[in-house]
């Protein structure tokens, strides 16, 4: 079994919308115990962001996803946290049990409207509804031995 090791400073996480609803996981720890938020979690040491967002998506929600552009950072003194849009792939909605309690698609508009929906999770939504421009992956190649490579750019 291969061992992880956590970078506790860098996490990640992604609104996924499909068919006018957006995936939620009711959180079951912390702050954030009992709310319903959009899925993520920590960047594994050697993982890129985009990786842990996939592995992070389907361990706790059963869901597959490809992030797409980047539509949020958050900074504070303890870490950084890139927020994703990501298009749903395919998978059924479970909940891991342990994380979260539940996982539900719920329609947008009711998400945004919701007391049990932190304000981060409701401004990451609507800034994945607005057509403003994102940060998208932009290809490069670098000169560089730290593959692989990600650019973000407007």
């Amino acid at each position: 079994m291969e061992q992880t090791q956590t970078n506790w400073g860098q996490s990640v996480t992604a609104v996924v919308i499909h068919n006018g609803k957006v995936l939620l996981a009711r959180h079951t720890y912390g702050s954030g115990a009992g709310k319903l938020i959009i899925p993520g979690g920590y960047v594994n040491v050697g993982e890129t962001p985009q990786d842990a967002l996939k592995r992070e998506y389907l361990e706790e929600t059963g869901i597959v996803v490809e992030p797409l552009d980047i539509i949020g950072v958050r900074f504070n003194m303890h870490d950084w946290y890139i927020a994703f849009r990501a298009a749903y792939v395919g998978g059924e909605a479970v909940s891991d049990h342990s994380e979260n309690s539940e996982v539900l698609w719920i329609d947008v508009n009711e998400a945004l409207a919701r007391e049990d929906v932190p304000m981060l999770t409701r401004k990451l939504i609507a800034s994945a509804l607005e057509s403003r421009p994102a940060l998208r992956s932009e290809p490069y190649e670098a000169s560089t031995k730290y593959a692989p490579y990600s650019l973000y750019c407007l």
